[in-house]
């Protein structure tokens, strides 16, 4: 069926999802703060620095008005980086109708208030119904149309139909969850651990190490996510385990590429710098190792990222120091005979 969506925020991820709903047949819109960017996207129908070779369609409409991105739309996107959600929502407000549709897409939680992307979205819009859709999907990906998988977690089994109808596709599936603390909670804290890997390869560990972060690294996304509030049954799925995989392990990664960058010898701010886009993980770090000191969840590995990026301690110092930990057994849960 034919929908009305304006994405809101023109970076990659913005850009490969105007792609995917196009090709489904819907009527998108672009909208971006800066002015000189929708320039160079109505010139070129192409974000040459951010999603280079993705063609975007001539049906494709860019705009920098707020109020035409938003009046009379189905779904609103919100494609911004974490950092700006709030700003944007607070920019929105005053043009959105009492049951429109947003979808988050930006990962991350609010440094100050420990808020997840969509609690930020309804404390500003409380008059919105509020989704959210993550997963293992980098954007350089999805614009090729390589096959992807994704989860929309919705309040209501209706509206994430509503979404899943309008975003699927042959090369981009979608499933449904009423788990969006959970969903919001993966896909934020996983870019914590992709730092982590990233350090590791940077300071030339093997496979063994990276799997033993990413293993580890669930373990404590999980603990803290069940603790919030979140499914256990979600951080096996795609916005837990499958997101953690890709992010990881993946030279799309940008999380993954600041943490190498820092093994290597450079400080947090020339790695973000570097990396030219941003890096998520160090806004999620301080977020996270807050939530596990309010809610008493061991995360040692946040621990030590935080470490590393806002105390100046050595890379090679935090591997040390999680392996010489007091021993444990791996599952609490799991009782002797």
């Amino acid at each position: 069926m034919h929908r009305k969506i304006s994405i809101l925020g023109a970076g990659s991820w913005g850009t490969a999802l105007a792609a995917v709903l196009n090709k489904n047949g819907h009527d998108v819109t672009i909208w971006s703060i800066l002015p000189e960017e929708i320039e160079m996207l109505k010139n070129n129908h192409e974000n040459k620095s951010k999603l280079p070779g993705v063609v975007l369609s001539e049906k494709i409409h860019f705009t920098s008005d707020l109020e035409e991105s938003i009046k009379g739309k189905d779904i609103l996107v919100f494609a911004v980086p974490s950092v700006y959600v709030r700003s944007t929502a607070k920019m929105a407000a005053p043009f959105i109708t009492s049951g429109q549709i947003i979808v988050d897409v930006a990962k991350g939680i609010e440094e100050d208030t420990l808020l997840t992307m969509s609690e930020v979205i309804k404390a500003e819009i409380p008059k919105a119904d509020i989704a959210v859709l993550s997963g293992p999907s980098h954007a350089e990906e999805v614009g090729r149309e390589i096959p992807t998988t994704v989860v929309v977690g919705a309040k209501t089994f209706d509206t994430a139909k509503y979404i899943q109808d309008a975003f699927m596709n042959d090369t981009f599936r979608v499933y449904t969850s009423p788990d969006m603390i959970g969903i919001e909670l993966g896909g934020s804290l996983k870019n914590v651990i992709a730092l982590a890997a990233g350090i590791s390869d940077g300071l030339g560990f093997g496979d063994n190490t990276k799997a033993a972060l990413m293993t580890r690294g669930i373990a404590e996304i999980t603990r803290l996510g069940v603790a919030v509030g979140g499914c256990l049954e979600t951080f096996a799925g795609l916005s837990g385990m499958g997101d953690l995989i890709v992010t990881c392990t993946s030279r799309h990664s940008r999380n993954r590429k600041a943490g190498y960058l820092i093994g290597k010898g450079s400080t947090m701010q020339q790695a973000m710098d570097e990396v030219k886009m941003v890096v998520e993980g160090v806004y999620s770090a301080k977020a996270a190792l807050a939530l596990a000191k309010k809610y008493e969840i061991s995360m040692p590995i946040v621990e030590q990222i935080n470490a590393v990026l806002f105390e100046g301690k050595a890379a090679k110092e935090t591997v040390i120091d999680l392996l010489s930990r007091s021993k444990k057994t791996e599952h609490e849960v799991l009782d002797w005979e």
